[in-house]
């Protein structure tokens, strides 16, 4: 069996995939750096506009799902045809309206005519707006890019998308798990990563989560861990958090979970950024080649600026300070030009009978197979390049679904897979409205759809002939099966076990322990402190004393010293494992700290002192920051622009009101900014009462926290005294003071590397 390229519509398909990557791309690489943020394309006035004029087009970083019809056909339309259309406010169906601010009346004083269709259709709209939100993976964020595969696959699948050089439109979104959509992004959760491949051969889904494990092994138990882990069914608490008894409850009682709980109790936890958080497909896929062999393969999406987390301080300031903060910082790192990558990879097994390997059962999804045992193979590269234009229409109307397979790449036996290939399509019912929900622009394929399937709530397309079934004459035959010779989807014949039907698990999915105890051991000690802490405050949280002291038995028979810390934190006696402890071989692979990553878009404040005369180093340290492909804003005791006569004004994106550490990867002072006139304590808390001559308290705590957060921090002029006067010890690890602001955002760039100085504080 060989692979045909594809001719006639399906070429045409093809053909215009690619130009449309190419376009995208071209239009996005030619948009130059600029500081995130602005909330449209025009620049508003400050009276209201009164000349009448069609409506502004997105900003230069977005763009809407790329025009195709509801049956895959490319379209050739524009992308903004779907947007609103001329300059007149009009009804649903398109009649000029001259009144919008007051209802129909009998007289001014009313009452309100029932007649009024304007008022009508507009508040019957609005209170329809809402949709029902996902039960899990609620809270999201989302963006195009392109996707380019290096051909490294082609001898393990037929997929066309992962053929060599091949360029295929993508649409990744991110989420939390447990929280709704109104929760906070920084809350310590396992994160979902799910990408839609618009494929010449259908559509993709690779849907999965930033962690590799899962906390259950069989599908049939997925109500349970939500429900345990969602708020309380009586007080509705706590929201987006496993910090409570249910949560621990359920884990201490069903020890599958403890293998993903230690990831979500690790660093992993709570991701500095989408940008820099790793993917994994969870379960063990089939891929098909031309030849019709077959290979396992795990996927993982390896992210290229590295893996790197938030501290647990950071992640709890950046709760209420900003909510938004890992979506904020996804849309202002694509607009900014920093386009975020990931390397995708396979770990590649053979397909054997028992479907193991190393004595790891492919099958069991509480399990990962060390990188040292099968190493990551790279098939190509993903870049988001766009942010969306709407959030509704796209991010949240997107539907992933685990089943959505392509020639080339099928299911394995995974009881959790074999469940999520009912569930996600289920889920639509309800959230989407019916059964057509792929017809949505944003989920849409980007080839040929002949189904055979009609009508139903939301049926956009219109379809033609007499005969949607099969064999039929009526309709000359149409649609035929595809045969060899044009990529048809072929469901692998693989021997099923005679056996009888039982409810039950293999014995090798019984090893509940062995891996927790590889992952902790793989961590640094700085990565092995955190975790203590996150289990302490985790357990802290709980009422039930059975709970803790349950829970204290799993961790046991992890590790005895984590078991012993986290006993004392509790104030309760660290118990015996109840079962051997493994010799585990450490997987270096599964620690984020001790290597070096790029540095794109990272953001670093510059603070400005007020009365500085001279803000040509104002200006090195920002144009070098902008040529490093990292983001500067500048801080300053006031809005507006800085200006010394000497050179452009340097605008200022942040004012001690507004700024907080938690934003910023590295801090630069161009001096010590004495107390600025706002800096009392009535008005904002973070301030001390104001006194000429002494840094301002907002600055000290900015820099006290970048410092106990281990981060980069540097200056020149009169930054000593404003590094002594927030308490910081004489000579700490990575804080750089020189004469000369280009030297001093030189050595910052090079600490960026390392993400944080964790020296700073060694274990």
């Amino acid at each position: 069996m060989t692979q045909q390229e594809p001719t006639g519509i399906i070429g045409k398909a093809k053909d215009a995939a690619a130009e449309v990557v190419d376009e995208i791309s071209s239009a996005v690489s030619g948009a130059a750096p600029l500081i995130p943020g602005t909330p449209g394309s025009g620049t508003p006035t400050v009276a209201e506009p009164t000349e009448p004029h069609d409506p502004l087009p997105p900003k230069p970083a977005q763009h809407g799902p790329v025009p195709h019809s509801p049956t895959g056909a490319p379209s050739a339309d524009d992308e903004l045809a779907a947007a609103q259309q001329g300059a007149y406010l009009t009804t649903a169906t398109g009649v000029p309206l001259r009144e919008t601010d007051h209802s129909l009346k009998a007289g001014p004083r009313g009452p309100v005519l029932l007649q009024d269709h304007h008022l009508r259709e507009k508040i019957m709209h609005f209170d329809h707006e809402r949709i029902p939100e996902r039960v899990v993976h609620a809270r999201g964020a989302a963006a195009h890019g392109v996707f380019r595969s290096n051909g490294a696959a082609t001898t393990l699948t037929r997929a066309a998308f992962l053929a060599d050089g091949a360029t295929t439109p993508v649409f990744t979104r991110f989420s939390t798990v447990l929280g709704s959509r109104g929760s906070a992004d920084t809350v310590r959760d396992t994160r979902g990563f799910a990408v839609k491949f618009y494929t010449t051969e259908g559509n993709f889904d690779l849907v999965g989560n930033n962690i590799p494990v899962f906390f259950i092994q069989d599908a049939i138990k997925f109500p349970d861990v939500i429900h345990a882990g969602k708020p309380h069914p009586d007080t509705e608490i706590p929201q987006a958090q496993s910090a409570h008894d249910t949560f621990w409850d359920f884990v201490s009682l069903h020890t599958e979970g403890q293998h993903h709980a230690i990831w979500n109790m690790s660093d992993r936890g709570i991701p500095r950024s989408y940008r820099m958080m790793e993917g994994f497909g969870v379960h063990t896929f089939r891929l098909v080649n031309a030849g019709g062999e077959t290979t396992l393969v795990k996927f993982h999406w390896k992210p290229r600026l590295g893996v790197h987390s938030l501290t647990w301080e950071e992640a709890q300031i950046a709760a209420g300070v900003d909510p938004d903060f890992h979506r904020r910082d996804l849309a202002d790192a694509i607009e900014s030009g920093a386009h975020p990558e990931w390397d995708l990879g396979v770990q590649v097994f053979p397909d054997t009978a028992d479907q193991m390997f190393e004595g790891i059962d492919l099958l069991d999804s509480t399990k990962l197979v060390p990188e040292e045992l099968a190493p990551v193979q790279v098939i190509g590269t993903m870049t988001l390049n766009a942010n969306p234009g709407n959030y509704f229409a796209e991010t949240e109307q997107v539907a992933f679904h685990a089943g959505h397979f392509v020639p080339g790449i099928d299911a394995t036996d995974d009881p959790l897979f074999q469940g999520r290939l009912f569930s996600y399509l289920d889920t639509q019912l309800s959230r989407l409205g019916g059964p057509n929900f792929n017809q949505i622009p944003i989920n849409r394929p980007h080839a040929p759809v002949n189904d055979m399937l009609r009508d139903g709530l939301h049926q956009d397309a219109v379809h033609t002939g007499i005969a949607p079934y099969k064999p039929n004459s009526l309709d000359g035959g149409c649609p035929f099966l595809a045969g060899e010779d044009v990529s048809a989807f072929i469901d692998v014949p693989q021997p099923v076990e005679a056996s009888s039907k039982v409810r039950e698990a293999p014995a090798s999915y019984d090893d509940h322990f062995s891996q927790a105890r590889l992952f902790y051991l793989s961590l640094s000690p700085v990565e092995q402190a955190h975790v203590k802490q996150s289990y302490a405050f985790e357990l802290g949280k709980c009422y039930e004393q059975a709970i803790k002291e349950r829970q204290l038995v799993a961790l046991a028979n992890i590790d005895a010293d984590l078991c012993q810390k986290v006993a004392d934190a509790l104030g309760l006696p660290a118990p015996e494992p109840t079962i051997p402890l493994g010799d585990e071989v450490p997987s270096p692979a599964l620690s984020q700290i001790g290597d070096t990553w790029p540095i794109d878009g990272r953001m670093i404040g510059i603070v400005v002192p007020d009365g500085v005369d001279d803000l040509s180093g104002v200006r090195e340290v920002r144009d070098a920051v902008f040529a490093a492909k990292m983001v500067p804003l500048v801080i300053a005791s006031h809005g507006g622009v800085l200006e010394d006569g000497h050179g452009d004004p340097v605008a200022v994106q942040r004012t001690w009101v507004t700024v907080r550490s938690i934003e910023l990867d590295a801090v630069v002072l161009a001096g010590a900014p004495i107390a600025a006139p706002d800096a009392d304590p009535s008005a904002d808390a973070k301030a001390g009462a104001p006194s000429d001559g002494v840094l301002d308290p907002r600055a000290a705590l900015l820099l006290s926290e970048a410092y106990r957060h281990a981060k980069a921090i540097g200056g020149w002029g009169d930054t000593v005294s404003a590094l002594e006067t927030s308490g910081l010890p004489a000579a700490p690890e990575g804080v750089y003071v020189g004469d000369d602001a280009g030297d001093v955002i030189a050595h910052l760039v090079t600490l960026l590397g390392s993400h944080r100085v964790w020296e700073r504080f060694p274990a």
